[in-house]
């Protein structure tokens, strides 16, 4: 199998939720106004002027709504009122957007109980406003990928982070190397600092072939020179250490097609940034077992999305991309306290077992917690969860 160092530059970092609309004017536009590229060097673009949204003209501040060239952050109805002003149609109007790029390639986006998590190139990050309500890890972190059989992230079956447990994850966590996951529809990308990438290399050169990608290219990755002394230590087996819990609601992972975004663009806006009190209505209260989880990704020009069951209905029908069988995933939650950037082995403890089971599985970091998802049936051999009195859960094998 081959490891793909990809060639972006990435920032993590959390927003806190009451604070979101001081940058959902920069989100926006990443998600929706990124250049869509798959593969290519240079992004294919209409040959029309780089403009910023600060630069169209909205409606005067006398009519109530927002003008983002005056600091003031926006609405979802003056995007809404900017886009029938100018248009007349929502949809033409967001299409036409589409034209004037962030020249950014990898930005996800994920909203949990606690806070907003971004991950993000260089060149989207800096399309976020300096603010005391945004809090970003002290690292510069890469993005790998295992492929199988060739090819980009985007032209192999997903591997899944149960099947990358032994070769990539476990290793990396005997070398106290700290990993971030990010699992999409598409594949699943591990994060490293950049100062490790010297050790990640090391110890993962007799598993894998391993390039990088140098603008658009993938070629053989230099050799980084790591003294002869570096031995990998025997794998031993990890305990699961951090409390883990289970919401009540089920989880799906999708996909649509970036063409269809414009078709899509303002529900896309109000479930990711302004919808909280139709969410509250539709699911109840996070006391009844329900929370707020979902996680957007526009990497490289594929778009990946995990959201509840009840969200995934708001969308129009045969617009999002599901397997034959429409499996249902259940969450499990680690960690009863914000597990930071700097222990390792968290991701191992919980993908191992389920490695060992054969149990499948997506795994997505965030900026104080960790997610794994969980197919609602796993065959003979399950992971179950028993619930604790304190409201934890402990998972156990079930041959």
């Amino acid at each position: 199998m081959e490891l793909h160092i990809l060639e972006h530059r990435l920032r993590v970092a959390s927003i806190a939720k009451e604070s979101i609309q001081l940058f959902t004017y920069g989100l926006i536009k990443l998600a929706f106004l990124s250049s869509k590229t798959r593969g290519r060097k240079t992004p294919s673009l209409c040959p029309l002027p780089r403009v910023h949204l600060s630069a169209w003209a909205f409606p005067s501040q006398t009519t109530g709504i927002a003008n983002a060239s005056s600091g003031a952050f926006p609405r979802l109805g003056d995007f809404v009122a900017l886009f029938r002003t100018r248009n007349g149609d929502v949809n033409s109007a967001a299409r036409t957007l589409l034209v004037f790029p962030a020249w950014c390639k990898f930005f996800s986006l994920t909203e949990t109980p606690e806070d907003y998590t971004i991950i993000v190139d260089e060149e989207g990050f800096l399309e976020l406003p300096s603010s005391e309500h945004l809090s970003v890890a002290d690292a510069t972190w890469l993005a790998l990928n295992v492929v199988s059989g060739g090819g980009g992230f985007s032209g192999s079956q997903p591997i899944g982070v149960t099947k990358i447990a032994k070769s990539v994850i476990a290793p990396l966590a005997d070398q106290n190397i700290s990993v971030f996951m990010l699992s999409t529809y598409q594949t699943d990308f591990i994060l490293v600092r950049e100062r490790d990438l010297p050790f990640v290399m090391h110890t993962l050169a007799a598993e894998f072939t391993i390039l990088r990608v140098v603008n658009g290219e993938t070629v053989a990755a230099d050799d980084l020179g790591i003294t002869n002394g570096f031995v990998k230590p025997k794998l031993v087996q990890r305990p699961v250490i951090h409390p883990l819990s289970s919401p009540s609601n089920m989880f799906c992972v999708t996909s649509l097609d970036p063409d269809t975004l414009p078709t899509v663009a303002t529900l896309l806006m109000d479930v990711m940034f302004y919808s909280n009190g139709v969410k509250d209505s539709v699911v109840g209260n996070e006391d009844s077992g329900h929370i707020r989880f979902f996680s957007f990704s526009l990497i490289e020009g594929y778009i990946s999305l995990v959201m509840d069951v009840q969200t995934q209905q708001r969308f129009p029908n045969n617009l999002l991309f599901t397997s034959a069988s429409g499996e249902l995933w259940k969450m499990v939650r680690i960690g009863g306290q914000p597990l930071g950037f700097d222990e390792c082995g968290i991701v191992a403890q919980i993908s191992e077992p389920l490695a060992a089971a054969d149990i499948p599985a997506y795994y997505i970091s965030t900026f104080k917690f960790d997610h794994a998802l969980l197919q609602e049936c796993s065959g003979s051999h399950s992971l179950s969860g028993r619930h604790c009195q304190d409201g934890n859960l402990q998972l156990s094998m079930d041959g």
